[in-house]
């Protein structure tokens, strides 16, 4: 993972580092998705197909709030009480 330290410029405008561009292969007219979290900001490069992401766009999608998740419970079989459907 590359971090860097940027500014926000007066017309509210922030340069992408060339180092991180070239590691994310952001070239000249990429378009990118800034999307709000409660951490701050998340910026990706926008799909074009329709309704398709991969698996690491997807990380961090979904945020779990409460207690963790044993493994041992994730992996326990779904029993149906009433499965007529």
């Amino acid at each position: 993972m590359l971090a860097a330290t940027v500014k926000l410029s007066s017309k509210g405008q922030v340069v992408i580092p060339k180092d991180v561009r070239d590691l994310l292969d952001w070239g000249i007219g990429v378009e990118l998705v800034l999307v709000t979290t409660e951490h701050g900001v998340m910026l990706q490069k926008k799909t074009h197909e329709k309704n398709k992401h991969t698996a690491k766009s997807l990380r961090g999608f979904l945020q779990h709030k409460g207690e963790p998740v044993s493994t041992g419970q994730l992996c326990k079989p779904v029993v149906l009480a009433n499965d007529s459907f």
